[in-house]
């Protein structure tokens, strides 16, 4: 039995190394790895006046929360999607609710998206922004998925003039998706009553959150470095097609956002880059490789390849991105390791200072995923 076990945890840790998104197709004479259930989140974000706080919060603390589920065995197919609304500058017809981004697998755009957010004073319609997550959404059909909707405001829920709350709640039930109120406010405020009602007609879990404290992350020993082996992975990626270049250079600039955010938050994004959730198989050839069995380098057209692949035989395109993916798996394996360090730090100054749940915005989105994810047999572990 310790034997076997022992082979599940290597290859475990083999797979999370080498899988992508969706799961690498095995070496010659392996085992397929079996595919994670699928896992879709809508994050509904108030950018009324004095929302600023929450916006910085999600900033923080996005990598954290996709770290969570990268942890996750075997590795889910996550989408995220980002809708903003009390914004008196989007469409007054649309009920100030904008759609920010689709479902996509794509966490660079969505970290992209979170950062062009701003804040402007209007009106708050919960039920409006929630209503057009769960009709505008393709939302996974697979009966085991998670599917779930974050809405956060510090109104009450109820402001709507046209749309209720029960019938979005029931809509939400019918659809399989559960929708989390998080209040940005005490939960005994009088503001706080519909958000707690609307969690239990839509069968979500209701949290109160000091929208600022989320903003602040724990600074580690090991942050500085997890960000410069962060900043070498890029050098892993072989951009191609048309959107190639301008998708490197996203990753980049989501880097450098994180950055801004804070020294935690680069570390973070470093560490989700290093997991199986990371996946760019659109433009990068690496990620291509590992995902699509039928795709074949050698015959891609010269001008689609980046430029130091571009006079490369074909013998030599195909020898030159398993290298490639040799040195990513390194860094990777690199940055597994020491986030392992990261986070028993993390959690010894966690112990000195001890918190109340859910008072802070990725404790709440954390907490319900791990409850919501173990109902659909999905073992959503923390980080700390």
């Amino acid at each position: 039995m310790d034997r076997l076990m022992g082979w599940k945890s290597a290859l475990a840790g083999a797979a999370l190394v080498v899988m992508s998104f969706w799961g690498c197709p095995p070496a010659e004479g392996a085992e397929r790895p079996a595919e994670g259930k699928p896992i879709d989140v809508v994050i509904c974000l108030d950018v009324s006046n004095s929302m600023d706080g929450l916006i910085g919060s999600a900033k923080q603390k996005l990598w954290d929360i996709v770290n969570d589920l990268g942890k996750v065995k075997p590795t889910p197919k996550l989408r995220v999607a980002l809708y903003s609304y009390g914004n008196n500058g989007y469409d007054q017809k649309a009920g100030w609710v904008r759609k920010d981004l689709d479902l996509t697998t794509d966490l660079d755009t969505v970290y992209q998206k979170l950062h062009a957010l701003t804040t402007n004073g209007g009106e708050e319609y919960v039920a409006r922004v929630c209503r057009d997550a769960l009709e505008q959404q393709k939302w996974s059909p697979d009966k085991d998925a998670l599917k779930v909707i974050f809405v956060c405001g510090n109104e009450p829920a109820s402001q709507d003039p046209l749309m209720k709350l029960s019938p979005v709640a029931d809509l939400a039930r019918k659809r399989g998706v559960v929708i989390n109120p998080i209040f940005c406010g005490p939960a005994q405020s009088g503001d706080a009553v519909d958000w707690k009602e609307f969690a239990r007609l839509a069968g979500g879990r209701f949290a109160s959150i000091d929208q600022d404290r989320g903003a602040v992350a724990i600074t580690t020993p090991m942050d500085r470095e997890l960000a410069e082996l962060s900043a070498r992975l890029n050098t892993t990626y072989l951009a191609y097609g048309k959107e190639g270049e301008a998708r490197a250079l996203n990753q980049q600039a989501q880097d450098a956002n994180a950055a801004r955010a804070s020294s935690g938050a680069a570390a973070s994004r470093g560490v989700a880059k290093a997991s199986g959730l990371y996946r760019n198989e659109s433009w990068d050839l690496v990620d291509r490789a590992q995902v699509d069995p039928k795709f074949d380098v050698k015959k891609l057209p010269p001008g689609e390849l980046p430029a130091v692949m571009q006079k490369m035989t074909a013998a030599e395109r195909e020898k030159y991105v398993k290298e490639v993916r040799a040195k990513r798996e390194a860094l990777q394996k690199q940055i597994n390791e020491l986030n392992a360090r990261r986070t028993t730090y993390i959690n010894e100054q966690m112990r000195k200072s001890p918190s109340r749940a859910d008072q802070a915005f990725d404790d709440a989105i954390r907490g319900a995923l791990s409850e919501q994810g173990a109902a659909r047999g999905i073992n959503i572990p923390r980080n700390r």
